[in-house]
């Protein structure tokens, strides 16, 4: 394709592509060092562009990239392993010498043949069958550290991170482990060879490896067919092509041998390059994960989006369409830049910025998304979690050698450092003062990370008394930076020994210096508030996660009416603050016993006496809602926090106002354990995966999700937080959450996986 499709002549530049898309190089410059930093000025200004120096339009949005991931039909992903350099004839002959005929796999076949092999060839890489692989991997990973932790310097690619995602991969596929120095140099050929720019004078040379590389996977796939038996993805390939022969055929499982080292070994290796790399530029983040491995999951899912081991994807429009506000013509190739759509400020916050604790960081797409994404992710996950596990336990104090210069394979997709060399005191290593550390576990998230994995320590500033049985417990940054920002309703989880608690946060949103919430001994409680009162002390350090907020106060609302029932004054004390300040008609009621247990009444007097109507059943004045409610008032919303009697009275008496007047927070669930004698079996067709589950009686539907290998981030897993909403396209959905509004459960649009159920036989959900 020559010049440009479409005429970019309003971008004022004097010519139909712009300066900046007529200077694009994926080969070279800055896109080989940073391929998402590089396209920035595309994010911002140009995000579908033309390319003339590849002839492909490119993409680097979010949004963009993901909807060209959902549509495989329209996107066809059948140009993922074309050669993006033409080969010399030579180079051609060179293949042809060893019968080299890669057919399509995975990663590049259409439907409808993609699909019916995708789903025959999937319960090994389910997160069930990976557990069994983790035993090998910490094996792996132990021997090669041990062979240079008294070193005190080495480069990780040469001696770990290339070496071991390998002989995992083999040991996944069930290939023999031997010839690892050539198998190492056939990867990188197929490499140059599909996504890179040799020379004329390489290209020769790399066809010669290519084609090796093609026969040695045809001899060890003949070795296997004598005996299928084995462990590996391959004897199960072949088991399957007994039971399918026209899914699973001849042609396809060769292909996929050699495609299956590749993809399981050099994006997992050069994902780890980059993650360690970022990680010891980040010297604070990396001390925090050594001081708490609990953030490694999460910590391996943000360095998966920062920096990834895959930059792009390529695409074939099969059909005259929009991507953006520009129009593809049939037949465009497309590259779709998942790097730079992973730093896409309109998905991710500060998307530049490098924080373990971002919340959405496995929205990241360096996996793909849809009936595409990759299947070995999980695989993945569990090696970096390992390797992170492992150097920050043993060796806490290595740092990145000074000044050396980071150098990457050219070739537009796939990205991972040629070198990282590190260096610290072997006289330092803490397992010569304490040999226990080598016994410890870190437990390996098999899967899409949890948010109860995203902690933080806060420190107990002060514990003071805030009425009778309450106490207000202060919290800050141990080492004095700012808490994360919070928003009127919002709550934070906090482990008490064995325990986890919810507490709405009653302070200041302007200072972020530290966190206050309040505390009610309860004489029924199950361990938590009484840790507070009687065991937590100020200089304690706590785990602290969130803030989250599933209480939001609805700026357009002209009025509000706040009911508060003993410590539920929490959250509604910082709206009542938000309404005065945006200078919002609202009246408070506050109900408790007696006075003299009702906490923040003095900052409530104080601040909103005008507003504020106090209810104690002690001096004879109940709250008579009732009464209070009976007339129901447009642009009115009610916000209210308390005992589940007050909750339900409330539901009761604004059942005639209008529709979703009435917001609770709610830290109880009541759901019950499922009872299948109660409940019905039903399918769940995923639209954009191409995938078709079965959901058991006994079953939720977020289990079922995990067992397919569906990544959906999942909290509380009662109802209760909104973490796993899916969206719904069609069926009827039996609601059981106390997160959506009767509105939202009216417009059936989305589900809490956790909880929720289909009503019918089947349900559809965007996933």
């Amino acid at each position: 394709m020559n010049g440009c499709p479409i005429d970019h002549a309003a971008l004022n530049s004097g010519c139909p592509v712009s300066g900046k898309a007529a200077s694009f190089n994926p080969f070279g410059g800055d896109y080989q060092v940073d391929p998402a930093a590089s396209l920035r000025w595309s994010r911002d200004e140009e995000p579908v562009f033309f390319s003339p120096e590849i002839g492909y339009w490119v993409v680097t949005r979010y949004s963009d990239v993901k909807a060209v991931f959902r549509d495989n039909i329209l996107f066809s992903p059948s140009i993922a392993l074309e050669k993006i350099t033409p080969v010399s004839e030579e180079a051609t002959a060179t293949l042809a010498k060893y019968d080299y005929a890669m057919s399509r796999t995975l990663v590049n076949e259409d439907e409808p043949a993609h699909m019916p092999r995708r789903r025959a060839l999937m319960d090994p890489f389910t997160p069930a069958e990976l557990v069994h692989h983790e035993p090998m991997v910490r094996r792996l990973v132990r021997e090669y550290v041990d062979r240079f932790v008294n070193s005190g310097k080495v480069d990780l690619v040469d001696e770990m991170l290339w070496e071991v995602p390998l002989t995992v991969a083999l040991h996944f596929l069930g290939v023999p482990e031997e010839d690892m120095d050539d198998l190492r140099k056939y990867s990188i050929a197929h490499t140059v060879n599909t996504w890179g720019r040799p020379a004329p004078e390489e290209q020769v040379a790399v066809a010669e490896a290519v084609g090796k590389f093609w026969q040695y996977a045809g001899t060890v796939l003949e070795k296997m067919r004598k005996d299928p038996s084995g462990h590996g993805w391959m004897p199960y390939g072949l088991r399957v092509q007994k039971e399918q022969p026209e899914v699973v055929t001849d042609s396809y499982l060769h292909s996929m041998m050699m495609a299956g080292i590749v993809a399981a070994h050099e994006t997992t290796a050069n994902a780890s390059a980059n993650a360690f790399r970022l990680l010891l530029e980040n010297r604070s983040v990396w001390q925090e994960i050594c001081e708490d491995p609990s953030l490694i999951p999460n910590a391996v899912e943000e360095c998966l989006r920062h920096s990834g081991s895959v930059a792009a994807w390529r695409r074939l429009a099969t059909a005259d369409t929009r991507i953006g506000d520009i129009d593809i013509p049939k037949g465009s190739k497309l590259l779709i830049v998942t790097s730079s759509a992973n730093r896409d400020d309109r998905h991710f916050e500060s998307g530049d910025e490098f924080d373990i604790r971002r919340e959405n960081s496995s929205d990241h797409l360096t996996f793909g998304y849809g009936s595409h994404q990759c299947m070995g992710k999980n695989l993945a996950r569990m090696e970096m979690q390992i390797f992170l596990e492992e150097i920050t336990t043993r060796l806490p104090h290595l740092e990145l050698v000074p000044n050396q210069e980071f150098t990457y394979l050219p070739n537009t997709s796939f990205r991972g450092p040629d070198h990282v060399w590190v260096q610290w005191n072997p006289d330092a290593n803490p397992e010569l003062r304490d040999a226990t550390i080598l016994l410890r576990r870190q437990p390996v998230k098999v899967g899409e990370p949890s948010k109860t994995n995203i902690s933080r320590t806060v420190r107990v500033e002060a514990i003071t008394p805030a009425a009778d049985g309450v106490v207000t417990v202060t919290l800050s940054d141990p080492s004095g930076k700012a808490l994360p920002k919070w928003t009127p309703g919002a709550h934070i989880d906090i482990d008490l020994g064995d325990l986890t608690r919810q507490y709405s946060l009653c302070g200041n949103p302007d200072d972020l210096s530290r966190y206050e919430i309040a505390v009610r001994e309860e004489s029924e409680s199950r361990g938590g508030s009484r840790y507070v009162h009687h065991t937590l002390e100020a200089g304690n350090t706590l785990k602290m996660r969130g803030p989250r907020n599933h209480f939001k106060l609805d700026p357009a609302a002209e009025r509000y009416i706040f009911v508060a029932g003993g410590i539920g004054i929490t959250p509604i004390v910082t709206m009542a603050d938000h309404a005065k300040a945006a200078g919002k008609d609202y009246e408070i009621h506050y109900c408790g016993r007696d006075v003299a247990a009702m906490a923040m009444l003095d900052r409530l007097n104080a601040d909103h006496s005008d507003h504020l109507v106090v209810h104690s059943s002690a001096l004879g004045n109940r709250l008579d809602i009732a009464t209070v409610f009976s007339t129901a008032t447009a642009h009115t919303q009610i916000y209210s926090c308390g005992p589940e009697r007050l909750l339900s009275a409330l539901e009761e008496a604004t059942a005639h106002w209008p529709e979703d007047s009435l917001h609770v927070e709610h830290f109880t669930s009541t759901l019950a354990t499922l009872d299948p004698s109660n409940e019905h079996a039903f399918e769940v067709e995923l639209r954009d995966s191409g995938l078709t589950i079965q959901v058991a009686a006994d079953q939720t539907v977020l289990d079922a999700l995990r067992a397919s290998n569906i990544d959906i981030p999942s909290d509380c897993e009662e109802g209760l937080c909104g973490s796993c909403e899916a969206p719904v396209l069609d069926g009827e959905v039996d609601h059981r959450d106390m997160v959506l509004t009767k509105t939202e459960r009216a417009q059936n649009k989305s589900m809490m996986t956790c909880c929720s159920r289909a009503c019918g036989q089947k349900i559809t959900l965007a996933l």
